[in-house]
């Protein structure tokens, strides 16, 4: 059963005339009555009473009509969610993210694109840096936050500002007290660490600012994320080094000290496929870069 047949029958059926309805198909008439002949004989029913003055509906003409209209309306919505899509105005992006990102630019970021693009369904998938970066080359998720200061070469990346990390101990602690430190300074303490295996980035970064410092940490337990250091912290379990912007998650027993060490930061970035590319996600990069644009300028 071709589209156009069901478009014909259906203004035929509007205008019962076969002349007028031509002229609103833009046809000539010969075209219109073979069609509706070829209708008819598709289903095996007659669908209209002609004569040389009248053209009226038969009883079963008038139920089809009923699920014709429902199908060129179906159709019709359909073409125009195809052509949104197409053009970015609809449609939906599975943005990868770790927890602790959530308290750096990604917030502004979301809220900056859903004013741009209020169609777009955003989806949010917490999910371990190194398992966002699978994902993201094999093409299951539009864009990524990730705990990193590089990706791989397939793929693309913007860095979210600097973030320096800060020591982060439980309120009774003997340096809580302090305005600044240096990593020498807790040359003694015993530390909660990241699990190397799960974030295989967090750990040597924050490892790397040991050694910048000459300092050989003491660790006796393996984190998953960083804010289960801060929970472990705020049990009086040992202390961390946190990117300072989790001091705003607002847990309780916790203080955070600042480092003078210059070079300790937390670096992340947003990545993203240019393989998988669309409209959305070109508008999702572009609020990123907006956002991110007042600290890399020089």
């Amino acid at each position: 059963m071709k589209l156009h047949s069901l478009r014909y029958f259906s203004v035929l059926a509007e205008e019962l005339h076969f002349g007028r309805a031509a002229d609103r198909l833009a046809i000539t008439q010969p075209p219109l009555s073979s069609a509706i002949k070829a209708l008819e004989e598709e289903l095996g029913v007659r669908l209209f009473e002609r004569d040389s003055k009248q053209v009226q509906l038969t009883p079963a003409g008038a139920a089809f009509l009923v699920d014709v209209q429902v199908i060129l309306e179906r159709v019709a919505r359909a073409k125009e969610t195809a052509k949104a899509v197409a053009s970015g105005l609809r449609g939906r992006l599975d943005i990868g993210v770790t927890s602790s990102l959530f308290y750096r630019e990604l917030p502004s970021i979301l809220k900056a694109f859903g004013d741009l693009m209020p169609n777009i369904e955003v989806t949010l998938r917490e999910i371990g840096s190194a398992q966002q970066v699978d994902a993201l080359l094999h093409g299951e998720l539009h864009a990524g936050f990730i705990n990193a200061a590089t990706v791989p070469p397939q793929l693309r990346s913007i860095a979210l500002r600097t973030d320096k990390l800060v020591v982060c101990l439980p309120e009774g602690h003997a340096l809580a007290t302090r305005k600044s430190l240096r990593i020498v300074d807790l040359a003694q303490e015993r530390f909660v660490m990241f699990d190397r295996d799960v974030a295989p980035a967090n750990y040597d970064n924050v490892i790397a600012s040991f050694s910048h410092a000459g300092v050989h940490p003491r660790t006796y337990h393996a984190a998953r994320q960083w804010l289960t250091i801060i929970a472990m912290v705020a049990n009086g379990i040992d202390i961390g080094l946190v990117p300072q912007s989790l001091a705003r998650c607002g847990m309780s027993g916790v203080c955070f000290v600042p480092l003078r060490d210059e070079y300790a930061a937390s670096p992340a970035l947003m990545a993203w496929n240019p393989s998988y590319s669309s409209v959305a996600l070109e508008s999702f990069v572009h609020c990123a870069e907006e956002i991110l644009q007042p600290e890399t300028s020089p």
